[in-house]
Parts: structure tokens; sequence; C-alpha cells
């Protein structure tokens, strides 16, 4: 390790155990970055200040929230990242999603002629799909970044060696997984004390994934997915090391699997809202297209003109309207051929938007359109009927940095559920995914397992363009609520005139064209949700916390506002780096 290296991660450490409390609001002239964990974001800022670019800052918070947020992220999942090149100026991104492996057929988790119950399939390795982000990071770095694995990788390390002290959010998640943690010794041993969640305070260490990094810096992206470590992702899949007198089901994962999986470098998914240019993910993440539909819903409407419950009203029964074309028609693009082009017609808006009663909310699930005619080849014979949608579980984590060049990076990635699998690799610290259950269980319908298949994800990391520069970017965690925040926060900044940080503070409602609309604790009983009851409007029972969320906001004057959550998730972290004297 160089000399420079080791003064930065010193300094690195110091900032880390500085005492000081998390600050979810920054602004200042440097690069940026906003994550919901103080050490990730600090990870950023750090390699800001080595000279690396946004995509180099942005792996290295992603790698340090795999040690302190593992419950919602890893090099055992996926994710999706979208980048704006400044110097190119254009969008671009790149699909690490999860894939199938070949042995995959529709029928992966029906027995005995029914739907498998969803926590059994999520605590198995049929549940675990082939790992995307080590393969996503190495894509990243090779084709947009300026520094190698072993530098990016540096902070992580540290913070996995040195230990952090976990807070009551963190011993939190862990409580409501103790359960099926306690299935598996590697996952106990990590996360459990005399089979209980670890308490707040404890200092929390990860020597064996401070090692799997060092394996990763040491000899690149090849030691993931060939070698010992892919042979130990495959052994745990298959044959999970469970505890004595528990048994789950196992999977048929090989270490071709590993050594064929690619990611993707797609072109971003693309409409206009009010004068901003917005970039997306393109399937097989259904986060883009179904946001960008609800936005040319709401378009048609004078937003400005009208009280905040009016458009409060009309943001849920546009997005009401834009999950029952996702539900119906969106998939992984390599085995379905969706009508995105019609979906995204703002010809099609206009139809669809009929639908909406501005003064009463629908009584129920509404049906999928027909986007075919608005698509310049409308032959396609596919007419869905509306069905209820597959559980999809709500944890991931979002990251938003940007540099001194104007390079900036939305991430969104994930293991799925809160602990993923459960299962942890024996002897390299990190969780797998349990990604294949945001298939569809039963077929007939676009998004049910095949080999080699990407399940349909809603992870929607967005940057907002404004006469062709940067004005924000925006993304959140929390399965298919994820697409309802995006959605909800650029209402609440471009048509509410909110200030980001308020924006992305506001309760959240998230209607994903079911009967009742998720809400968070409290919210019932404010007159915000009353007035929206004299629409029609009609709350779940089982209020919570919704997302996650983290922005960054480029100013007229040159500044950058970095922003991240002022209460949720104990509280998010945003950095803008200090001005070199």
């Amino acid at each position: 390790m160089n000399r420079l290296l080791r003064i930065s991660l010193l300094l690195f450490a110091l900032a880390s155990t500085a005492a000081h409390a998390k600050t979810p609001l920054a602004r200042g002239t440097g690069g940026a970055a906003a994550t919901i964990s103080e050490q990730a974001t600090q990870s950023a800022i750090t390699i800001l200040d080595q000279g690396g670019n946004a995509i180099d800052a942005a792996v290295a918070a992603a790698a340090t929230l795999g040690v302190t947020d593992p419950f919602s992220c890893g090099i055992g999942g996926g994710g999706f990242m979208v980048v704006y090149l400044a110097k190119d100026r254009r969008v671009i991104t790149i699909d690490h999603r999860e894939t199938a492996p070949a042995a995959t057929t529709p029928t992966l988790f029906i027995e005995d002629g029914k739907e498998m119950e969803f926590d059994t399939a999520v605590a198995s390795g049929l549940s675990v799909g082939v790992p995307g982000t080590v393969r996503g990071w190495d894509e990243a770095l090779r084709r947009y970044g300026t520094m190698s694995f072993e530098q990016v990788l540096a902070p992580a390390i540290d913070v996995a060696e040195r230990g952090f002290r976990i807070d009551a959010n963190f011993s939190t998640l862990v409580a409501r997984n103790e359960g099926k943690f306690a299935r598996f010794p590697a996952a106990a041993a990590l996360y459990l004390q005399n089979g209980k969640a670890i308490r707040p305070g404890t200092l929390l260490r990860n020597p064996d994934l401070a090692g799997t990094y060092r394996l990763l810096g040491r000899d690149g992206v090849d030691a993931f997915y060939e070698g010992p470590l892919a042979r130990a992702v495959v052994d745990t899949v298959n044959r999970p090391p469970t505890a004595p007198g528990v048994s789950v089901r196992g999977s048929r994962m090989t270490l071709a699997d590993l050594a064929n999986y690619e990611a993707r470098v797609r072109l971003p998914v693309h409409s206009t809202y009010r004068g901003y240019d917005l970039y997306g993910m393109p399937l097989p993440s259904s986060g883009g297209v179904t946001v960008f539909e609800a936005l040319n819903l709401l378009e048609g409407f004078d937003l400005a003109s009208m009280s905040r419950a009016q458009v409060e009203h009309l943001y849920l029964e546009a997005s009401r309207l834009a999950f029952a074309d996702r539900d119906a028609y969106l998939a992984d693009p390599e085995f379905v051929d969706a009508p995105v082009a019609g979906l995204l017609s703002k010809d099609y808006a206009t139809q669809r938007r009929a639908l909406i009663d501005a003064s009463h909310a629908a009584s129920g699930p509404v049906s999928a359109g027909d986007p075919y005619p608005f698509q310049q080849d409308p032959s396609q014979p596919l007419r869905p009927t509306t069905r209820v949608p597959q559980p999809e579980s709500a944890h991931t984590t979002h990251l938003t940095v940007s540099d001194k060049d104007g390079n900036v990076v939305a991430y969104t990635f994930t293991i799925e559920d809160w602990g993923g699998s459960g299962m942890v690799v024996p002897g390299y610290g990190f969780l797998l995914n349990n990604e294949l259950t945001d298939f569809d269980f039963t077929a007939p319908h676009p998004n049910i397992p095949e080999a080699g298949k990407r399940p349909r994800s809603s992870m929607t990391p967005t940057i907002a363009l404004k006469d062709g520069k940067p004005a924000f970017s925006i993304g959140s965690p929390g399965g298919s609520t994820i697409i309802t925040t995006v959605l909800q926060t650029i209402v609440n900044y471009i048509d509410l005139g909110m200030p980001m940080d308020q924006a992305i503070d506001a309760p959240r409602m998230s209607q994903r064209n079911g009967g009742t609309t998720d809400i968070e604790p409290g919210f019932a009983s404010t007159m915000q949700a009353k007035a929206l009851v004299a629409r029609g409007q009609r709350w779940s029972d089982q209020p919570e916390e919704i997302g996650a969320a983290n922005a960054l906001v480029f100013n007229a004057d040159g500044t950058v506002t970095a922003v991240s959550e002022g209460h949720r998730h104990g509280v998010g972290s945003a950095q803008v780096q200090t001005p070199k004297r």
C-alpha cells in the first residue's frame, strides 16, 4: 500500500470516529455524496479527495454500505447504476441485476401444484440469483472510473476491520430477522448473540468481508466469479449450511452460472416533464418506465394552480394507473418484448388520463391499458387481465455521488429482503440475495422464472437534466414503494415547489393499484390525510416507514446540495467536499 493511500486511510479513520451527529443536508462547491450511512458517505468523499471521480466514489460508498448496511445490499446481490458523463454530456446505465441459474424453470416456486409460501421461498437456496454486484462495479470502474479495485475498496476494508458501533436501527433490523439468521450459523455468528440481536452500541467487525474485499482488490473481478470464492457461493446455495435440526431447500446453481454472468450497459429510459429531461433505468427495472408514465399522466393537469390535497390525490390516481400497466407488461427485455414506447407515449397518457376522476379516487384496482396502438408496431397480441401483484420485499439502498467535473451517479443496489436469503457465505462475510422471489410465482405472466432471466425490479435511480445540465438526482430503497417514493418526491419538488430536503422528508403515500394506499405511522390522523379521505382515498391499516431516499440538487449558482433522510432509517448522511486551501 503506498504512502498516500495510508495517509488517506488514516484521515478517513479519524473522520469516521469523530464524535459528531450525522448530517442529512450539506451544500458546497465540490463533489458531493448522500447515503444512508455516515461511513459510506465519508468513503465517497475520501475517494473524491484522493482525486477519484464520481464512479470511483460510488463504488467505494457501495462497498462500505456492504459493511454498515449489510441487510439491504452487498456483493451477494445486484443493482442498477445511472451515470451522467459530463465530458460526453450523455447518460448511460449499468444493469447488474441478478440472473436465474440455468437450471431454473417456470415452476421454481411451485410445490404440489401450489405456490410456495413466500417466506419459505425467501430463506432458501431457491431464491438466490447469480450475484451481479461485483461484475457491475468492475464494469463501471473499467469503463468510466479512474481508480483500481484495490483503491476504491480500501475505505470499506478499513471500516470492516476496525468495526463500527451499531445503532438502534441496525439492532432493530437484526431483531426482525432473528428467526431467519438463526437458521444459518454463519449469519448467527455475525449478527446474533445467544440467539438474540446484537445490541445498540456493539462494535461490529467483519474481518471475513475485509478479507473478501482484499481478495477482489488483489485478483480482480474474476476472484468472485471463478475459483474458491465462486465454489463457496455455489456450495452455500445448493447445500445451505444450517443449524442442527433445520432444513431449507437448496438450488441447482453451478460454477458455470457464475462464470457466465454478464453485466449490461444499456441506454437509459428517457422522458420529459415540465422542462426537465428525465433519465432512468430501462427494463428489467420497471422503475423508470412506471415513474415516467405517471408523470406523463400528471403533466396534463395544471398542478401549480391546485391545492396540495388536489395534487396528492392526482398523484395517487396516476400511480394507480401506471402500476396497472407495470404489473401487466414489464419484465426482462431479453425475454419479453414489452410495449415501452407505447407506455411512454404522451398520446397514450392523454387517453389514459381520461380515466382519472379529479374529485374522487377509484374504488379499487384498475385494469391495464392498451399501449400497443401507440407504438410503431401495434401488432402485439398480449391483452392481460388484472391480477394481484406478487409480494415484493421493501428493502434495498440508494446512494448518489457527484464530482468536481460534473459527473453524477445515481445507484440503487440490493440483496432484496432484509438480510436477503439469510445465508452468509461461510468464511467470506457477506449475505446472499433472495432476488428470485421478485419473479411472479405462477404462469402465465411476463415475469415468470426462466433460465438466465433477470427478475423484474422496482429500483428507480434517476437523473434529471435541465437545459442540458444536471438538475437533480433521486432514488430510494423500498421494494415496489421505490417507484412511488421517487414519483412523489419529484412531484413535491417540481410541482409543489418544496426544497429537496422537505420533498424527501414529507409524509409518504404509496398507491400501487390496490384497494388501499400504504402510509407511514401517524399520517392517518393528520389534516393532510383527512383532506384526501374526503376525495375517497383509503389507507392501509398497517402503517410502516416507506423508503430512505438520497438526492443531489445542482443549484444555479454552481453549488451542489446533498440531501439524505432527515428522520427515516436512523437519519441519513450528506457531505460536500471541503474546498482545498
